[in-house]
Parts: structure tokens; sequence; C-alpha cells
């Protein structure tokens, strides 16, 4: 599969400056541009670009306000900006990077500056954005961990609150799970933990879906904009197909093979509402579904208060 081309978002309220920049650049990247700072942070948002090359001076928000807001979003604030400006003085610089920029290329500007800072500060991003995602994947079996899940969930929280739709939990863990590292050994709970994930990571079907591992033998699934119903068929489907694993599980009292309890909970975001009050919810169901004899889902949308 051929790799994504980088993509950078081009701001300047004049538009031969515009033209100028992406003619040097567009063999190499997907160039987006905007000649107003409401209409680059748009951008920024929906686009999420790899880096950002941006004009100081522009009428009403100024460069120097577009990349403080930037800077100030945790969905955004490491996407590299490099500031192109007439201004030159040390005090511009310096306000620049003091406002997060990461580099200033003064006018006129020199294409072969340009491809070279634009190329570095991208390899820059690539190797953070690799050691950033190593970082969020649990050691054992490679899917996302705790760290990852918090960051994702703490942004669909807000996302869902602005457009006030729901978001559902499912949390789940292995029945019996200790009966089984005791009679198979810990590399066999090894293994049956990562086949587990394994089945739940490959049933996560779209993109703002996230399977993380909660600790031990605990996962837990984010399904934003999804009502209780639908995410508790969800949770069936990943109960179903672990169980369709047929894993042996010789000293389980409820069935043969390993199977998992799940808890689904949903609510809509809310000023007087939090994600760990949501995370309560599902676990509780999740002792409910282990008290009434595991290997079942059970689910409840959490009233308003």
């Amino acid at each position: 599969m051929a790799e994504t081309r980088p993509k950078i978002l081009v701001v300047d309220d004049i538009p031969s400056n515009v033209h100028v920049l992406s003619r040097i650049l567009k063999d190499d990247y997907d160039i987006y541009f905007a000649t107003d700072g409401e209409k680059a942070l748009e951008l920024v948002q929906r686009r999420l670009p790899d880096l950002v090359l941006l004009d100081i001076m522009m009428p009403g928000m100024d460069g120097y306000e577009v990349c403080s807001r930037i800077k100030a979003d945790p969905a955004t604030n490491d996407i590299p900006v490099i500031f192109i400006s007439a201004k030159s003085e040390v005090e511009d610089e310096t306000r620049g990077l003091e406002v997060g920029a990461i580099d200033f290329i003064t006018k006129p500007i020199s294409p072969p500056i340009v491809k070279a800072r634009v190329r570095n500060h991208l390899l820059l991003k690539r190797q953070a954005d690799l050691l950033r995602s190593l970082s969020f994947l649990d050691g054992l079996t490679g899917i996302a961990n705790r760290r990852r899940f918090d960051e994702t969930m703490e942004r669909e929280w807000r996302r869902c609150a602005r457009i006030q739709q729901p978001v559902s939990l499912v949390i789940l863990d292995v029945d019996h799970f200790k009966a089984y590292n005791d009679h198979y050994g810990h590399q066999s709970g090894d293994e049956c933990l990562r086949a587990v994930a394994e089945v739940l990571a490959e049933r996560m079907k779209r993109p703002c879906d996230l399977v993380a591992r909660y600790g031990g033998e605990e996962f837990i699934c984010l399904l934003p904009e999804t009502e209780n119903s639908g995410a508790a068929q969800v949770a069936e489907w990943l109960r179903a197909a672990v169980a369709d694993c047929g894993i042996p599980h010789a000293k389980s009292p409820v069935a043969s093979c390993v199977t998992i309890s799940l808890g689904v909970a949903t609510m809509v975001p809310g000023s007087s509402r939090t994600p760990d009050q949501l995370a309560q919810a599902a676990d509780q169901l999740l002792y409910q579904a282990k008290r009434a004899g595991r290997n079942r889902v059970q689910g409840a949308t959490v009233p308003a208060l």
C-alpha cells in the first residue's frame, strides 16, 4: 500500500503567496489553504494537517492568535506550525516561538529553504508520532493501553457534548481467568489475553470506536454516538466471537471454553456528568452480568439527573 502523502495547510490572506507555496510543495504533499484565521482553524479541525505554514499579518485574527488556538486544543497541539512572514525582527520571531511555532521563515521566501525546513519538520513529527503511538500500546496485547483510552475518551466526550450525542462504554473481562492461569500457566494466560484482544479489535468497525486493555484481564470499548441498544448489540457480537474461538478452559464452571462477561452503559455528556461516572456505571453492570451467571451482556442507559 502506498504511503499517505503528508498534508500541509497554507494560511495567507494574499492568494499569490498561497500559489507560490503551493507550486513549491505540491509535488510532494497534499496542500490545503485558507485566507483568514477562522477558515484556518476550521480546516485544522477538519483535516488535521501534518504541518501548518502560517502568515502572521492577516486582517481580523492574526497568525499569533491562530497559532495560540491550535496549540491550546489537545486535539491539534502536536501539529507543527511554521510562521512565514515579512516581519523579521527578533521580537517578532520570539513572540512566534512563545505562542508555539516550531520555526520562522522570512519573506521573500527561498524555495530550497522552504522545502528543506518543511521536510525536516515533517520527519521530526513522523518520529514523534511513532514514539507517541508506541507509548499508547499495551505491551502484552498490542492494542490500545489505558493512557490511549483516557485521552481518546476525553476528546470524544467533549465532542459528543457539543453535538449532544450519546457515548457508550463496554467494560468486559475474561470469566474465571485466575483459574485459567492456575491451570494452564501464565504463559498460556498471556496467549489467551492476546487472542481475546485480537478478536475485540477486529470487531471495532468505525474509526471513532476504540478497544483498550483496561487492566489485568479487563478490556474496555469506547463507542461514541451510539445508543445503548446498539452498544449492547456490539457487546453481544464480542461475547459470541470470543466464545466461538473455542479456547479450552477446563476449570471454568461457565463453559468448556473461554468466555467473557460485559457491562454496557450509555450516557449523553452534560455539565453534571463525567466520563468517570459512565465508567463506574459500566463497571456496575459488568458486576451484575457476573452475578447473573457470567458469559452474558448487561446494559443500561444512565438517566439524566
